[in-house]
């Protein structure tokens, strides 16, 4: 059975004069095969992914870094959240503190709200990135507002060592950062 979005490509009716038959046949050919194009790219992505998934649940690290890094690099976002983990934990790979920022970053500014979390723990601890509790905040209240439970907690936690004007500045800088959609943050 053809997707719905398909179907009606395929079978609406548009009045076209006889001499332009020629660029409607091209046209449903070139909309079809971009359709049928779009259509298995979630079912390779997802594929890709669980085998991914799979292999790192099991340990094989080397394996779950084979799918996950070209997924990465096409911008699936929990690939690059599960990146960053395997850097900063050295699972697969040496460990790098500045690469896990980097694919967290990625995925934060998709609104991955799991990389959001783990990129304010990052300025918590100063790993990869230089210490800074206001920065730590933002990001994982901006975790936290998505719902994050964890986030919540942490953001509980950081609140402990900040200032007033910290939280206050953190708070300003988060709601920049929501504004500009993740972005440069």
């Amino acid at each position: 059975k053809s997707p719905p979005f398909l179907h009606f490509i395929l079978t609406a009716t548009i009045p076209i004069p006889a001499k332009l038959i020629f660029m409607k046949r091209t046209a449903i050919t070139l909309l079809t095969t971009l359709a049928v194009l779009l259509g298995s790219a979630d079912v390779s992505w997802s594929a890709d992914f669980n085998k991914g998934y799979d292999a790192y649940k099991k340990g094989d690290y080397k394996t779950a870094l084979r799918e996950f890094k070209p997924l990465a690099e096409q911008e699936h976002a929990l690939a690059q959240t599960i990146l960053g983990l395997m850097y900063r934990k050295g699972r697969g790979v040496v460990q790098d503190y500045k690469t896990a920022v980097k694919w967290y970053t990625l995925a934060a500014e998709q609104g991955d709200a799991n990389a959001q979390a783990y990129l304010g723990v990052m300025y918590v601890i100063g790993k990869g990135v230089p210490e800074d509790y206001v920065y730590a905040y933002m990001w994982i209240n901006i975790a936290a507002s998505s719902g994050d439970k964890n986030a919540a907690k942490a953001r509980g936690i950081v609140t402990k060592a900040m200032t007033p004007a910290e939280i206050s500045a953190a708070q300003n800088l988060a709601r920049e950062c929501v504004r500009k959609k993740y972005k440069g943050c």
